[in-house]
């Protein structure tokens, strides 16, 4: 059996709480030069990563950069800090819930990303986070969509990191959305909605086929009033946009979801009107370090089912 290759750690500080990119060379390839790797394995082009390494911006595991001529070593490992995108920010605060020495859970608002990820990279939970607590090795056990609000566990100690992330892999997490989507008088609920949903590399939305179910979710009606409803969703299981893809198959899709029924065109940068009205209120489990008992409730509103004419408007 292969052992996995020890990672070195890193040569260079974060940057706006955000960590620098890590590159492995291959242990197979033509390449003659470090160079010749990156710049065929990334996007940034010829001019970028020759620009970067005449400028030093490219370093090894012991700190020293890498020069354009550096001869290619299959395993290498190289550290760079990719250059940060022009970010909107998300003019909503990032609310702590709770936070002992090993975890810290956060209530997160609609529109701020969980993790750094393509053009969301300082403006997201984690690394206002590190900033904001002064918490460097901060990291996620779990996500929530940039779309959704509410509950994020965080873990403080790398080290423990595995341990709270098995508590989603094993389904030992309970998990609690609210939601308001459209009142339909005659949908019988509460209902246990399974079926089997994929969602492709490349595509926005996910969709159900036929086959064997691996999306199981309890929905439930706690009040309607206007014409709307405020659902209680239980997931039994984590597929991308399960619970949005089930309410959508019920014919109740969730109000401000730009995705189903339909795709609909990108909202500019700036716009922070009309969230999803998806919130993870609740969060349980019992801590897998320190044995306690745990159960979260987010703070945050439904403005879609508060005050319905605001969010409209």
């Amino acid at each position: 059996m292969r052992r996995k290759p020890r990672i070195p750690p890193s040569p260079l500080p974060q940057r706006d709480g955000v960590d620098p990119v890590r590159v492995r060379l291959p242990q197979a390839g033509e390449w003659a030069t470090v160079r010749e790797h990156l710049v065929a394995r990334l996007a940034a082009g010829a001019g970028v990563i020759d620009t970067m390494l005449a400028d030093g911006l490219i370093v090894r595991a012991d700190g020293r950069p890498v020069e354009p001529g550096t001869a290619y070593e299959p395993g290498m490992f190289v550290w760079f800090h990719r250059e940060l995108p022009d970010e909107e920010r998300v003019p909503f605060a990032v609310d702590v819930v709770y936070r002992d020495a090993h975890v810290v859970v956060a209530d997160k608002p609609h529109f701020l990303a969980t993790t750094p990820r393509g053009s969301h990279v300082a403006e997201t939970v984690l690394a206002r986070l590190r900033r904001e607590l002064d918490l460097p090795a901060l990291g996620a056990a779990h996500r929530l969509d940039r779309l959704t609000a509410g509950l994020v566990l965080f873990t403080v100690r790398p080290e423990e990191r595995g341990a709270y992330q098995s508590l989603f892999r094993d389904r030992l997490v309970t998990k609690e959305y609210e939601a308001v989507a459209p009142y339909d008088g005659g949908l019988e609920l509460p209902r246990t909605v399974r079926s089997r949903i994929v969602k492709e590399r490349g595509v926005m939305a996910a969709r159900e086929v036929a086959g064997e179910p691996n999306a199981v979710s309890r929905i439930e009606l706690r009040d309607h009033r206007d014409g709307l409803g405020r659902y209680r969703l239980v997931p039994r299981t984590g597929q991308t946009h399960q619970l949005r893809v089930h309410m959508n198959t019920l014919g109740v899709p969730l109000l401000g979801d730009p995705l189903y029924p339909v795709v609909t065109g990108p909202v500019p940068a700036g716009d922070f009107r009309r969230p999803l009205q998806l919130l993870a209120r609740k969060l349980e489990f019992t801590d897998p370090v320190t044995g306690h008992a745990h159960r979260f409730v987010s703070g945050r509103e439904l403005q879609a089912w508060t005050a319905h004419d605001d969010w409209a408007r």
